[in-house]
């Protein structure tokens, strides 16, 4: 909902000072007017650096999933540094296509928020006493849950448009499923012993779902050809070539009303979605491994604080809750 400029004209370098977030390109020629912005990221593609001012704090992931993610990232880009103090180091392991490089980065990022977000589903609230059903997520049980009350970077998350979002497109009980639905319900255990023991089988699962979103998006591969051929070197100079006959409008005009009338009456072909009841998978579990009467005492003593402030705000609506 906030603004993305892909390449922003000089004329508009203005707009760098807007009060809003928002992702926007401007060409290099103009990095020395960037050194002026106080709170504004700046990623130097060209050079590979990421510049964060003193007055932006960025929360990390809640660990172990920062390191698993850093890890899969890193065999993912760079795998040779994994075997590179083997004494007899295996094969050397060529990097990917780009367009299944782009995938795979795609793959570890779907698998992180798949474990960040794993048994959301059982603190979705559906009310129905309204015109039209509200789904309602219950941010202090996912929290407490989970162990991470005090977390910085989930409490930010939640908080976030584009989770209100996430909760209101992906809520409702009935709906068509994908590839996300799959892995918060029934991989999060797997991904979880995969990330424990061998990084070489993480990997491979990464591979295999990047394929999976490969396919997604390109669900009738076929070999692209070329209709026109290229002509030869020097085909221009050669005396027996044809010239080009004119183009008759008329004859032009007559083809095109062809085609659409032949588009017109020929069936659409849309992908049907199917709906089903979407799997609830298994419950909320801590991200770090802790006894479950820990997350109930903190979840309790969340209550209570909150409670406890709306008293004194006077807030009776919201202490009666």
């Amino acid at each position: 909902s906030y603004p993305y400029i892909p390449i922003l004209p000089a004329q508009l370098l203005e707009v760098l000072s807007s009060p809003t977030p928002f992702i926007i390109g401007v060409h290099s020629v103009f990095c020395s007017e960037l050194h002026d912005l106080l709170d504004v990221i700046i990623a130097d593609l060209d050079g590979g650096t990421i510049k964060i001012p003193e007055c932006i704090h960025l929360s990390p992931l809640p660990e172990p999933l920062l390191h698993q993610a850093q890890t899969a990232l890193s065999l993912v880009l760079h795998p040779d540094l994994e075997v590179a103090d083997y004494a007899f180091p295996p094969l050397r392991t060529s990097l990917s296509h780009i367009k299944m490089l782009d995938k795979e980065v795609r793959a570890v990022f779907l698998r992180l928020f798949a474990q960040i977000f794993q048994g959301y589903r059982s603190c979705l609230q559906l009310i129905r006493i309204h015109a039209e059903p509200v789904i309602h997520f219950h941010k202090a049980a996912f929290l407490g849950q989970r162990g991470l009350i005090e977390n910085d970077f989930l409490t930010k998350v939640l908080n976030g448009m584009a989770f209100a979002g996430f909760v209101s497109e992906r809520g409702p009980p009935y709906r068509a499923c994908d590839l996300f639905d799959e892995l918060v319900s029934f991989e999060v255990e797997r991904i979880k012993e995969e990330e424990k023991c061998d990084t070489q089988e993480a990997l491979k699962r990464v591979k295999e779902l990047a394929e999976q979103l490969f396919k997604n998006e390109n669900p009738n591969p076929h070999m692209a050809f070329q209709k026109v051929p290229k002509p030869t070197e020097g085909s221009h100079l050669r005396v027996h070539i044809l010239p080009f006959p004119n183009i008759k409008d008329p004859k032009v005009q007559e083809l095109i009303q062809e085609a659409v009338h032949k588009n017109q009456n020929s069936a659409q072909t849309a992908r049907l979605e199917k709906k089903c009841i979407v799997p609830a998978g298994s419950p909320v579990v801590s991200i770090v491994d802790k006894a479950s009467t820990v997350f109930n005492s903190a979840r309790r003593l969340e209550v209570v604080r909150n409670c406890i402030s709306y008293i004194f705000e006077n807030k009776i609506l919201e202490t009666e809750k």
